[in-house]
């Protein structure tokens, strides 16, 4: 097997259960070298739990049925060696903000038993990567937001990592910063590193995933590239409809080959035909609604509902 098809994950039939939550339920899937899957789902759906699973920070339900390997190992008796192999983006950054950036990395370093000279040219080169390198002796609080994620992934990444785990990598950073990591994901990928990332931004996982899993509740819904699962289950335009009164207007207009759907005030009607929809538009005043192609976020809801889940 050449190593662009190296399986790097293989999961069958996971299960996984706190007390009486069902965090995870019935989860397959596998994950080849320098591929980058996209878990999504709504808060609760079992992301993170899978995760912690494939890093060894939870053990899954014993099953005859079940298996799990990461690099031919199974996590829940080879935690130390998949961790070797792996880097970690949490979701908190949880940087010691006693010491500067350098400081922070160097101690991270021996954790992989890096010398310091190595390790130390390691920073250099990952501070240049992730654009940080007039940081080197800054201490955290000094930071951005922007810049300690940025530093979180460079301290992922300190091990040369084969496998890189991203829970949340750019939740609550500005459009630019947001952009530029997705743009380092890539180079990462293309590299020849393979990621397994969380996302709530479904821009994100359009932008950057290969492939895509979508969770509700500790459940697969669906799974495949996210530009063919658009093209495949959703209709190509969407007219929103931001007052339900105007929508009134053109109701009995609407036809076998448009779809309705309502959320918090706006009414969705989707279609493949962009006439169907501009003749509905044409009874509504300029202000009333807004016709665009569907996205992944609407997959996303139809998918999951629209109820929130908290």
């Amino acid at each position: 097997m050449g190593r662009t098809e190296e399986t790097v994950i293989e999961a069958s039939h996971i299960h996984k259960s706190y007390g009486r939550v069902r965090a995870v339920r019935d989860m397959s899937f596998d994950l080849k070298r320098a591929v980058c899957l996209g878990f999504l789902g709504p808060n609760g759906a079992g992301k993170t739990t899978m995760m912690n699973l494939v890093y060894g920070k939870a053990v899954r339900d014993d099953r005859p049925e079940s298996t799990l390997k990461v690099f031919g190992k199974d996590p829940a008796g080879h935690e130390l060696e998949i961790k070797y192999l792996s880097g970690v983006v949490p979701q908190e950054n949880n940087l010691d903000v006693e010491l500067n950036v350098r400081q922070n990395l160097l101690i991270y370093s021996k954790f992989y038993g890096i010398p310091k000279s190595e390790a130390n040219a390691r920073i250099d080169s990952l501070l240049e990567f992730m654009e940080l390198s007039d940081k080197t002796g800054a201490k955290i609080r000094e930071l951005s937001g922007g810049m300690k994620r940025r530093l979180i992934i460079v301290r992922a990444l300190l091990n040369d990592p084969r496998l890189l785990i991203l829970d949340e990598p750019t939740t609550g950073l500005d459009p630019q910063v947001r952009h530029l990591i997705w743009d380092k994901i890539r180079q990462l990928k293309n590299g020849g590193t393979t990621i397994l990332l969380t996302t709530h931004y479904m821009e994100e996982a359009f932008q950057i995933a290969d492939r895509i899993i979508i969770m509700n509740q500790g459940v697969k819904m669906i799974e495949g590239n996210p530009k063919e699962l658009l093209q495949s289950q959703m209709e190509r335009y969407v007219l929103e409809v931001k007052n339900p009164e105007r929508f009134e207007r053109i109701d009995r207009l609407v036809t076998g080959g448009v779809r309705k759907d309502s959320s918090a005030g706006v009414v969705l009607l989707y279609s493949d035909d962009p006439n169907a929809l501009k003749l509905l538009a044409g009874r509504l005043g300029p202000g009333d609604y807004h016709t665009r192609e569907t996205n992944l976020e609407d997959l996303f809801l139809k998918l999951t509902g629209r109820d929130l889940h908290e």
